[in-house]
């Protein structure tokens, strides 16, 4: 039988728990569906598609779209299946055998392991005592590794930590003096006080990806996109494989796009449940992070984080179990769900803990 290269028989792959229970906060979805009036309108043009044909390859109605969302036009954007794909094609386009790409950890395994999965080396640097990203290591790494894809995730996940402007100005500089690229993951960018794209330039070597699962409340639907100079975005064309945008999800995604009010409410909610939900875990017997996106990171303080974890699967919840992440043994993080998904987590919480 034929065996996979070395490298990726070693690897783990990134998986979460899909369990059996009542109230499920451990993948950061959207605990709202997307707008009837969205729905209706898909079912609707869905009769448009001519199945017999391929879809549109350069998906130009949907990347015009998102491009007017951003304030700039389709040559800028790129679409893919999910975010996810978004950065293996970035990373296929820029990284690759002698290349590298940089993390500061603890943040998305995804980069890492998208990374060495496209034969890219990865060096690691760490972030500071309070999860934050520290200029001071930023630039060793940069100094030391120099490599050609540097990431940050902002809001940071699973920490939920937000860079600020000037962090993400001086990261860029000096990706800049090394002849790279800035990566800005703003998965759950819709979630935070500001967004990187506000420092995008044709001449500018920074990308800023977002993806539909989270905020439009389209995580079945796999789609993610990048926001970038137009000549990274016609480097990224020539990799992606051809015809990898079915005409279904280019269809969902431009009609999300007419619900754009829709989809700011659902932001607003969830922002107010955030902080009630920090809130009342302040008054527990656990440490708390700030949170910038749709979920909290936290450590119980007089039970371990695998003991609280089974104990709410007990209590039919599920969260995330973070204790594999670096530096955040104990670890759990809950997505942000509705008030009664809320309340029903506090509840098994108090349990546990108590």
């Amino acid at each position: 039988m034929i065996r996979p290269r070395s490298d990726v028989a070693l690897m783990e792959g990134y998986h979460s728990p899909q369990l059996d229970v009542q109230v499920r906060l451990n993948t950061n979805e959207s605990p709202e569906a997307p707008p009837t009036a969205w729905t209706n309108a898909l079912n609707d043009a869905v009769t448009t598609i001519e199945w017999n044909r391929y879809p549109d390859r350069a998906a130009t109605e949907l990347r015009a779209a998102i491009g007017a969302l951003h304030g700039v036009g389709p040559e800028q954007i790129f679409v893919a299946n999910g975010s996810n794909e978004v950065l293996q094609t970035v990373l296929l386009t820029f990284g690759g055998p002698g290349r590298t790409a940089a993390v500061w950890e603890p943040t998305y395994a995804l980069h890492s392991h998208i990374a060495r999965i496209t034969g890219t080396s990865v060096a690691v640097g760490e972030r500071a005592a309070d999860f934050s990203t520290d200029p001071a290591e930023v630039a060793r790494v940069l100094s030391e590794a120099r490599p050609e894809i540097s990431f940050l995730c902002s809001p940071n996940n699973p920490t939920g930590v937000v860079d600020d402007e000037a962090t993400v100005r001086s990261t860029l500089a000096g990706v800049e003096q090394i002849d790279g690229l800035l990566v800005v993951d703003e998965a759950y960018g819709q979630f935070a006080p500001w967004s990187a794209t506000s420092l995008l330039g044709e001449d500018v070597p920074l990308v800023v990806t977002r993806t539909f699962s989270k905020t439009w409340s389209m995580a079945a639907a796999r789609l993610g996109y990048l926001v970038g100079p137009a000549a990274i975005v016609a480097e990224l064309e020539k990799v992606v494989l051809p015809y990898h945008l079915d005409a279904f999800k280019q269809l969902a995604g431009t009609v999300a796009l007419a619900h754009v009010d829709a989809m700011n409410d659902r932001v607003t909610r969830l922002v107010a449940e955030r902080e009630r939900l920090i809130a009342r875990l302040q008054q527990l017997d656990v440490e708390v992070w700030p949170s910038g996106a749709n979920f909290v990171l936290f450590r119980p303080r007089s039970i371990d984080g695998d003991t609280v974890w089974s104990g709410l699967v007990e209590r039919s919840v599920l969260v995330r179990n973070c204790a594999s992440w670096p530096r955040l043994e104990g670890c759990l993080r809950v997505t942000i769900g509705t008030t009664d998904e809320d309340d029903r987590f506090l509840a098994a919480l108090e349990e546990v803990i108590a």
